[in-house]
């Protein structure tokens, strides 16, 4: 082969890698600029600022968080990350009421996803200040308190605590499916609080919930199953959500997601933690989340106690003990 010859093919791989190299930098530019505007224009819509505010705050910053200097995480030194996440509602009082408590665990190892639902009025010893129901440790002393209750009688640790004011599930579920969620509601819903700042009115039968519709539907407990029947609705709407999360559709909308959840999440897990989970969950989709509710059905009875406590979900703590232990430390098979 000539030396010219060989100078030709040399400059036209040259020119493939540099073209190869251009379309990928591209590639990444577009995708930055879209995943960067996605997210503006998602904590945009969620705070209803200005495109002048919106601007001044166009930096995936980290969350701020009012507990995260009081929070003593703890580490499990494992593949296994526990997380506390708590739905509380800021509407309707002053002090938040956390309505929804629950322990989630996400194995990156195995890349499963594991939730336990802990009913608000399981009657537990809070640490320093007796036995009451277990949402009065986030009222009494935040999710720091919290979480020394759920290591005092439970003997499960908790690294990462994530708190979202329910205003932003209704944001994220309108970001997730602009067409709502299909859901296949099991009775007709009422309920309106006294000062109406809570008004479900739902339909029974398949169909399209938006936000608020599908916050009320989670919050109801104005029928004979309570917070048990409340419990359960929550689990399938996170399996629902899930599903859409991780569809096609979803994963372009992870950006704006973000944003959109910002300004109502109050956690101790930094962006770049945030972001890295994320990234694996998207790569290697759960199939499904397990989830399990405490007390279980076979270990709770109904306890009346001196005022202000009252009525209260009492259960063998042994028991429950070893069932959440069990089930947060089985490993998946392979």
């Amino acid at each position: 082969m000539s030396n010219s010859r060989r100078l030709r093919k040399k400059h036209q791989k040259k020119r493939k890698l540099k073209l190869t190299l251009g379309l990928f930098a591209l590639a990444i530019l577009l995708t930055l600029g879209y995943s960067g505007f996605e997210y503006i224009s998602g904590k945009q819509q969620a705070l209803g600022s200005s495109s002048a505010e919106a601007e001044e705050n166009n930096s995936l910053e980290e969350t701020k968080s009012k507990y995260k200097d009081s929070f003593n995480g703890v580490d499990n030194k494992d593949h296994k990350i526990n997380v506390l996440l708590l739905g509380i509602d800021q509407r309707d009082n002053e002090i938040p009421r956390t309505d929804t408590i629950m322990i989630a665990q996400y194995d990156t190892k195995a890349g499963t996803t594991k939730i336990a639902s802990l009913m608000r009025d399981t009657y537990v010893n809070i640490p320093d200040h007796g036995y009451n129901k277990i949402n009065a440790a986030f009222a009494i002393g935040g999710p720091e308190l919290l979480r020394q209750t759920i290591s005092e009688n439970f003997g499960i640790e908790l690294e990462y605590y994530s708190i979202v004011d329910f205003e932003g599930f209704t944001q994220v579920v309108d970001t997730v499916t602009p067409e709502g969620l299909e859901v296949d509601v099991e009775k007709d819903m009422y309920y309106k609080s006294q000062g109406g700042a809570t008004h479900i009115d739902l339909e029974a039968g398949t169909q399209n919930l938006n936000g608020e519709e599908l916050l009320g539907y989670v919050r109801y407990r104005s029928d004979s199953q309570g917070d048990y029947g409340r419990v359960e609705r929550q689990q399938e709407v996170i399996n629902l959500l899930k599903e859409e999360i991780i569809s096609i559709k979803g994963v372009l909308k992870a950006p704006r997601l973000i944003g959109t959840l910002q300004p109502y999440i109050d956690t101790n897990m930094g962006s770049g933690k945030i972001l890295k989970l994320g990234k694996e969950y998207l790569l290697n989709p759960v199939e499904e989340v397990e989830t399990l509710r405490i007390p279980t059905d076979d270990n709770v009875w109904n306890e009346r106690k001196e005022y202000p406590i009252g009525l209260v979900l009492a259960h063998d703590e042994e028991k429950t003990k070893k069932t959440l232990q069990d089930y947060f430390e089985e490993e998946e098979s392979s």
